[in-house]
């Protein structure tokens, strides 16, 4: 990463040791700088909407407004923001609401400081982040029969490499790099991969390709 190309970084979390903690450790990382923190979800809507960090660090259990509401919000006023959601909760009633309300990425506090790292890049690169644990809550989740079915129109075998490699976390120029195929043209198949499934983020068709084996949490 260019020394130029800083990665801002905003930390919403209601314990000022945590916050205190993931400073000091981004602190230690080259190209990332944090810019700002809150201890509440609506000091954190308030503060992002002025800030516009690169990344948000929000966890779910806050004072005042917790963080689906936040991340509600602050998607209503921004809807560009990109949020990773760093929470202790893994729980249904609080993980499928936070995919809803548009957060890109989703990690557990007790995950390692490299995953931490690379979450926060993947996120600011606009990719989808998922814990294990999390993907299997939101996998069983999208079983549930939905309003709206695929399209008859099935994925091309090339639509399904696309899928297969989103479900892996790869941004569109690493797929583009391993397909040996334009950025552009990567863009085009997420694009149909979205309307023939119905969804409506790369998120989305991460979780729709474990959930129908096109791709599984140990690739």
């Amino acid at each position: 990463m260019p020394e130029n190309d800083t990665i801002h970084i905003f930390i919403a979390d209601d314990h000022a040791i945590v916050r205190s903690g993931i400073q000091a450790l981004l602190e230690t990382i080259d190209g990332l700088e944090v810019v700002g923190e809150a201890a509440d979800g609506q000091q954190t809507v308030t503060a992002v909407t002025s800030l516009r960090p690169d990344v948000i660090l929000m966890d779910l259990e806050m004072p005042v407004m917790d963080g689906i509401e936040a991340i509600k919000q602050i998607m209503n006023q921004w809807p560009e923001a990109r949020i990773l959601v760093l929470t202790s909760f893994a729980t249904d009633d609080r993980v499928f609401p936070a995919v809803k309300a548009g957060a890109l990425g989703y990690l557990l506090k007790d995950s390692g400081p490299d995953a931490l790292v690379q979450a926060i890049r993947q996120v600011h690169r606009g990719e989808s982040s998922l814990h294990p644990k999390i993907a299997r809550k939101l996998i069983q989740e999208l079983s549930r029969p939905v309003s709206q079915p695929p399209t008859a129109d099935p994925l091309t075998p090339r639509e399904v490499d696309v899928l297969q490699l989103v479900a892996q976390g790869l941004g569109n120029q690493e797929i583009a790099d391993k397909l040996v195929i334009g950025e552009a043209t990567v863009r085009s198949h997420v694009s149909n991969i979205l309307s023939k499934l119905h969804l409506a983020s790369r998120t989305q068709a991460a979780l729709y390709a474990l959930r129908e084996g096109y791709a599984s949490l140990d690739d």
